[in-house]
C-alpha cells in the first residue's frame, strides 16, 4: 500500500521467509554455511535451533535454493504435528517416489534405491523437518533409523531439524540419546544486538529500492530494537506498521509518537515497559527500629 509513496519497489518488511531479502549477519552466515557444510559433507544429522521468528524459516529457504541449483534431491516437511505413517507418506510426495506411498516398506525400499542412486552419481539427498520441536517421540525414532542409510563414503541421506529451543531440550531425554550421539553439527540463532537491528532495518529498505533512507531515524531504530527485543519477525512488523503509519498521516518521517501507537496497536512487552494508566507502586516506608526504648516516663 505504501511502497509507492516512499518510491519502493517492494514490501520491505514483509513476513514471509524470502530468501531476496536475506539478511547476512554474521551469526545467520554462518549459520547457513555449516548447514552447507554439513550437507555438502555427508555429516549425517544437523540441529538448526532459535527462538520464534529469529529467521529459521528463511535460513532453510536459503538452503533450498542452494540445493535446487545444486540438483540435489531434498524433501521439506513443514507441518511437523504428523505420525509415523503420515511422515513416510510426505517424504514419498516430496521426493517424488514410484512407490506405495501409503506403504511405509514400499517408501523405504524406494528412498534407499534414490539415495544409492544419487550416491552413485556423486550426490547426496537432504531431507528438512521444520517445526521439529512438534514431533512425536516415535517419529523421531523413524528419523533416527534413516541414518542408517550409509556407506563407506559417508551417510546417504542428510537430515537438518530445525526447531525452536524446546528442540534440544527434547533431544536431551533418555530416550533419544541414540538420536543425539548421530547428531555432529548444531546451528544456533539469537536474536539480533542494537547494530544489527539498524543495519538490518537499512538493508530490507535498501535491497526494497530505497537507499540511505531517512524514514526511520537511528534514535527510533534504536528503540524499535528494544520494543523488539532483537526479534526479526517482530521488527518488520513493527517496522511494517510504521511505515503504514507515515503513510496514513501523509509523513515521511517516523516518530516516536508513532511507534507508541504501534506499539499499542501490537500489545507490545519489553523490558523496562510500563503499560500507560499503571501506577508506578513504590515500596512502604522502611520501619527502622529505635536505638533505644524510653522507660516509662523518661
Amino acid at each position: 500500500m505504501y511502497n509507492a509513496y516512499f518510491g519502493l519497489s517492494a514490501n520491505p518488511f514483509s513476513l514471509s521467509p524470502d530468501p531476496a531479502f536475506f539478511y547476512r549477519s554474521e551469526q545467520h552466515e554462518e549459520a547457513l554455511a555449516n548447514l552447507i557444510y554439513g550437507v555438502q559433507s555427508r555429516k549425517g544429522f544437523i540441529v538448526l535451533s532459535g527462538e520464534v521468528g529469529t529467521g529459521k524459516t528463511t535460513m532453510l529457504e536459503c538452503l533450498r535454493d542452494f540445493l535446487d541449483a545444486q540438483h540435489i534431491e531434498f524433501a521439506f516437511i513443514f507441518n511437523s504435528r504428523i505420525t509415523s505413517d503420515q511422515f513416510f507418506e510426505m517424504i514419498a510426495y516430496d521426493l517424488n517416489l514410484n512407490c506405495q506411498r501409503t506403504s511405509k516398506t514400499e517408501v523405504l525400499f524406494a528412498l534407499n534405491s534414490l539415495v544409492v542412486q544419487q550416491s552413485d552419481q556423486g550426490r547426496t539427498t537432504v531431507l528438512i523437518v521444520d517445526e521439529a520441536h512438534n514431533l512425536e517421540w516415535e517419529v523421531l525414532e523413524e528419523i533416527r533409523l534413516l541414518g542408517n542409510m550409509e556407506n563407506r563414503r559417508g551417510k546417504l541421506i542428510q537430515v537438518i531439524l530445525a526447531g525452536q529451543p524446546e528442540l534440544d531440550r527434547k533431544l536431551d531425554a533418555p530416550n533419544l540419546r541414540q538420536l543425539k550421539q548421530r547428531i555432529v553439527l548444531r546451528c544456533g540463532l539469537e536474536p539480533f544486538s542494537a547494530s544489527d537491528t539498524a543495519d538490518y532495518i537499512n538493508n530490507r529498505m535498501e535491497k526494497a529500492g530505497l537507499t540511505n533512507q531517512t524514514v526511520l531515524s537511528a534514535e527510533l531504530m534504536a528503540e524499535i530494537h528494544a520494543r523488539s527485543q532483537g526479534i526479526p519477525r517482530v521488527i518488520n512488523a513493527i517496522c511494517d506498521n510504521l511505515l503504514l503509519t507515515c503513510f496514513a498521516m501523509e509523513g515521511k518521517v517516523a516518530t516516536v509518537e508513532m511507534l507508541d501507537e504501534v506499539s499499542r496497536d501490537m500489545r507490545l512487552e519489553w523490558p523496562g515497559h510500563r503499560p500507560r494508566g499503571e501506577r508506578v507502586r513504590f515500596p512502604e516506608p522502611h520501619q527502622e527500629t529505635p536505638l533505644y526504648t524510653r522507660r516509662g516516663g523518661e
